[in-house]
């Protein structure tokens, strides 16, 4: 039998923690195979367009250039059938057409990087350039938006005893980890190994394939450490297909690493939304009615889409809801995930409209949200696996000293700063996905657990040791995690806060196998202890198993191998992942309280406290779950305040494509922070009980920003970032 809870639960330090501070961590660009030559990307300098020249001569002159790669003289790339693998659509210099600002027409491939920057430098590109079309503002929707309704919400909307009219518009965002997109690519015969910054090393390995015509099983992609990404490696992007093109032609290994301005093109990023909303409710505050009609900005070549809408379908009890959910297509490079994806957009044009309603009814924002808790999921007529919002917000409500925020906008003070405090909640779906994980003992009674997972940064090899020492009943330094490689057992992308539940409960179910396997071995061995023992009456604590009622009675693992001639024992842990058909829905909840001051002269907007507290089931450290709030509390931040990419429409340029005019959130501007855990476990999601976190620490972090701000001036802002400007 398992074991009492040692490991998982604990505030456990991490893993890999030393070798991170001490710098021996080795992400994608640190690698340095034999030979290796470094190329540097030519960005179109047009918005929309063809190249009509690449002069290259003065670039090749150079000593130490390899070799000049563009459209004129790249090999062509096989056939590829359209949507699958799901990845890339833009092909490396398959054509001369220029879809966007920033995209590659060449790259550079020299002995040193110096030289290849500086020989990028010299190549000239001609152009025949056309007007970019790059403002959702301006632009018209696809002809094919995707909708939902339920109930008749024109006729409930004109009947609502309270009506709101809304319009929401959100700036895009940027992901800018620490780590830029890098590559290091290496053919050894028609074997291809890439060094990838990557969310998903399996999913890379297929779509190269795809690219190149090859078997995934012929591509390695390797990635132990991702430093930091927020959904921007979650899927692969036409550099990588450039490293590994480069690297065949030049037959020698290359490595290719974004610049940080490069980023900005190379990527993908959170979409500009424009979101209209309207409203109606009774006197009482009871929803009758819901319209949003949503716009987002997409690539023309490749459309992105994400479930901005989810909240609006089932967050609170609505029996009249419609939907339209509209892509603008745009001379743009293609959005991608960002943190809390679609979520956290939606919730902020959502939680702050019931901000909004409370403050026209007079009720308290909490009272509002707790008279429209809905019974189920009313979009899929399902029952909530668990939905402990009241909890959320009776514990976030206490710990904030909710009961002392004044709801009379611009009434509290603090000399020239205004105060406010406002609140959101937030959903995000439990995202659970195919996996597995093998589990090798060996003799001396270490344990060796893999998986093709990845680590951008909440501790996945902590967590998964934990798990996998508690199953096994051995220590943690007793287990090794190994991750990162796509030779590994299969594992779903690290995204979607998808990874605890689904590669987790591999390793559970690998580590249970293995542990029964040992027993079966014990109690069938003559010469053992535990000879005919029943095999339920047996645990495992310490790498030692023994019969529960009487400790005394057993043996250690490295015993009974030894014995046995056994130089080790394993095996393969499944999970199916999320059934066809559910039968509940599932998902993670957050309350998040924010306290602000705002200055009365300036407008300037300071955070001063958060807190946030999470139903997300079962907790496996709640160190790492800390870290994960805090980081997520600080992003918010951003979203709400500073974060805004900048496009001169005129030729689609990013004006601010670095992080001295793209603003993120420093040290100095991170208040005090909290975060609280709702105690609980969810076994109908997945067998360890556990839900997704990563997400859902974002969702509603900027809105409950925006009703602070608004308690604190009386000044709705409905776009994003609240600016000093908006303020004033």
């Amino acid at each position: 039998m398992s074991q009492p809870q040692a490991a998982v639960g604990a505030a456990v330090p991490r893993v890999d923690a030393r070798l991170r501070v001490t710098g021996r961590t080795k992400y994608a660009g640190d690698n340095n195979p034999d030979g290796v030559v470094h190329a540097v990307i030519v960005d179109s300098s047009v918005g929309r367009g063809r190249v009509t020249g690449i002069d290259a001569r003065a670039a090749e002159a150079q000593t130490g250039v390899v070799k000049v790669i563009s459209h004129l003289n790249a090999p062509r790339l096989p056939h590829r059938e359209p949507g699958f693998p799901p990845g890339e659509a833009l092909r490396p210099f398959q054509d001369d057409r220029v879809r966007f600002f920033g995209q590659p027409v060449a790259v550079v491939v020299a002995t040193t990087l110096e030289v290849a920057q500086h020989a990028a430098s010299l190549v000239e590109v001609s152009y025949d350039a056309q007007p970019p079309s790059t403002d959702i503002g301006t632009a018209d929707p696809a002809d094919d938006p995707e909708t939902y309704a339920r109930g008749d919400a024109d006729r409930a909307l004109e009947a609502a005893d309270v009506k709101l009219d809304l319009a929401y518009r959100m700036a895009r965002n940027h992901h800018n980890p620490m780590e830029p997109a890098g590559t290091v690519a290496h053919w050894e015969g028609d074997r291809l190994t890439l060094w990838e910054k990557t969310q998903h090393v399996q999913g890379t390995a297929e779509t190269m394939a795809a690219e190149f015509g090859m078997p995934p099983d012929d591509i390695r992609v390797i990635s132990p450490a991702v430093g930091g990404a927020f959904g921007s490696g979650g899927r692969t992007w036409v550099h990588t297909s450039i490293a590994a093109l480069a690297a065949r032609e030049v037959k020698r290994p290359v490595k290719l690493v974004l610049t940080r301005r490069q980023t900005y093109f190379g990527v993908g990023y959170r979409p500009a939304y424009e979101y209209d909303l309207r409203l109606g409710s009774d006197r009482r505050g009871r929803l009758t009615a819901s319209m949003h009609d949503v716009r987002t900005e997409s690539s023309r070549y490749e459309r992105h889409s994400e479930d901005v809408l989810a909240a609006g379908r089932m967050l609170y009890s609505t029996p009249n809801v419609r939907q339209v959910y509209g892509h603008v297509p745009l001379d743009v490079n293609t959005p991608t995930w960002m943190r809390g994806p679609g979520y956290s957009s939606g919730a902020f044009c959502v939680e702050t409209a019931m901000d909004e309603l409370a403050h026209e009814l007079g009720l308290d924002p909490i009272e509002l949200r707790l008279r429209n808790e809905p019974a189920a999921d009313e979009s899929t007529h399902l029952p909530f696996s668990t939905r402990r919002l009241r909890d959320c917000y009776r514990a976030g409500a206490r710990e904030f000293g909710w009961h002392r925020r004044n709801p009379e906008p611009r009434s509290m003070r603090d000399g020239d700063w205004l105060i406010g405090m406002g609140m959101a909640a937030g959903v995000y779906d439990t995202a659970r996905s195919e996996a597995q994980a093998s589990v090798r003992l060996d003799a001396d009674g270490t344990a060796l657990v893999q998986s093709a997972t990845s680590d951008m940064g909440p501790g996945t090899a902590t967590s998964m040791t934990q798990v996998a020492a508690d199953a096994l009943g051995l220590t943690m330094r007793q287990v090794t995690f190994r991750l990162g490689d796509s030779d590994l057992p299969l594992a779903p992308g690290h995204h979607g806060s998808r990874t605890m539940a689904s590669v987790g409960s591999a390793v559970q179910d690998g580590c249970d196998k293995l542990r029964r396997q040992a027993i079966t071995l014990a109690v069938e061995d003559e010469d053992s202890p535990l000879y005919g023992v029943d095999p339920a009456d047996v645990v495992v604590r310490g790498g030692r198993l023994y019969v529960k009622d009487d400790p005394t009675r057993g043996e250690t693992y490295r015993l009974l191998l030894a014995r046995n001639d056994r130089t080790h024992l394993e095996a393969l842990g499944t999970y199916a992942g999320a059934p066809e058909s559910e039968r509940f829905s599932f998902y993670a909840y957050a309350a998040t309280f924010a306290e602000v001051a705002v200055d009365a002269r300036l407008g300037l907007v300071r955070v001063r406290r958060m807190v946030g507290v999470y139903d997300a089931a079962r907790i496996i450290n709640p160190r790492l779950a800390d870290s994960q709030a805090i980081g997520a509390m600080t992003g918010g931040i951003g979203q709400a305040l500073l974060e805004h990419t900048v496009t001169d429409h005129r030729d689609g340029r990013i004006v601010n494509a670095n992080l001295a005019d793209y603003l993120v959130p420093t040290h100095a501007d991170m208040p005090e922070m909290k975060a609280i855990y709702i105690e609980g476990k969810d076994f109908e999601a997945d067998p360890i009980g556990v839900k997704g976190l990563g997400e859902i620490v974002i969702v509603g972090v900027a809105p409950a920003i925006a009703n602070a701000v608004f308690n604190a001036t009386g000044r709705r802002i409905r776009h994003l970032p609240i600016t000093a400007e908006a303020l004033l």
